[in-house]
């Protein structure tokens, strides 16, 4: 074999085959046919996409941004209109053409009305989720209250709302503020098919949720007064099953107000969270874990990595 010239190309090989001896090179012909039959089937398929994606590619700008890439709408509920809790605000995406969405209610703390936290609903909506802010029956109605009017404010929505078509009812999650974050809690002991569950400054007399089977992010406050973290959000964090999918977060130097106005870090994590369990968008977990460090807005994080939902 010539040095220069290199090994024959397969294409010479059969011409060469075929002047000398044809009866091989139909063999050879059949062999090289087999082969590429067997390398076809052979190659793996492709992954199948996670269905419920929604949106482009995360990174830290977008879920850090005051809005994501959905054009959104609302839709006011009158409390005249439903039972089992006090109305509210639907925030929702407006295309047709990206499939259902997964969806979240929010409920806001003791004394409060859903202005208190009408922040989060276009800013979580325009991430693809159907958003709704409730108005609680009272405002002074307990954690327990606040969880069934959590639950019946999301059987609204999927049954009887007018954007019940554009939601998943199989993916769905609860957030609250305060009392509202304790009723989250309650909420997801009540109904363990919750996909997330996100409690901010909590506040719930009951301090062991060992039994909960809803993956949970516990944000707390440093400096809160009202549900300082050693007495709530720590021990509903530690309380919670190790094998769970579980995670505490503290706002440094914060108090117990702070998810009442626009907060970045409350809502980079709340919406990594929400899209990692209700959608199961991996895209998201690099938000979550490793475990993120300490910083300037950050006292502590805990929680268990990987994930397993």
């Amino acid at each position: 074999m010539s040095a220069l010239t290199g090994p024959p190309t397969t294409s010479g090989l059969r011409e060469k085959i075929s002047r000398r001896r044809p009866w091989r090179a139909k063999a050879t012909g059949v062999v090289l046919a087999a082969l590429a039959l067997t390398t076809a089937v052979a190659a793996p398929a492709p992954a199948a996409a996670n269905p419920y994606e929604r949106g482009p590619d995360p990174t830290t700008a977008s879920i850090e941004a005051t809005r994501g890439s959905f054009a959104t709408s609302t839709d006011t509920v009158s409390r005249l209109a439903v039972s089992g809790f006090g109305g509210g605000t639907i925030y929702y995406p407006t295309t047709t053409t990206a499939g259902t969405f997964g969806a979240i209610s929010i409920a806001p703390g003791f004394t409060a009305t859903q202005s208190s936290i009408a922040w989060l609903g276009p800013r979580l909506a325009s991430q693809g989720f159907v958003v709704f802010t409730i108005d609680t029956l009272t405002t002074s109605d307990q954690p327990d209250s606040r969880g069934r009017q959590l639950l019946a404010s999301l059987d609204y929505l999927t049954q009887q709302s007018s954007v019940r078509s554009r939601i998943d009812s199989s993916r769905l999650g609860v957030v609250g503020h305060s009392m509202g974050g304790g009723g989250t809690l309650e909420a997801s002991r009540s109904r363990p098919s919750l996909q997330a569950a996100v409690p901010l400054t909590g506040w719930n007399l009951t301090k062991n949720w060992s039994t909960l089977q809803v993956p949970t992010l516990v944000v707390g406050a440093q400096s809160d007064t009202v549900a300082p973290v050693a007495t709530h959000s720590i021990p509903f964090y530690t309380s919670l099953p190790s094998t769970l999918d579980r995670a505490y977060l503290e706002l440094r130097g914060a108090s117990h107000f702070a998810p009442n106005s626009p907060n970045t870090t409350i809502a980079k994590y709340t919406l990594s969270w929400l899209k990692r369990f209700i959608d199961n968008d991996t895209r998201y977990e690099q938000f979550l874990c490793p475990i993120p460090r300490t910083d300037l807005s950050i006292s502590d994080y805990r929680g268990n990595c990987p994930h397993n939902g």
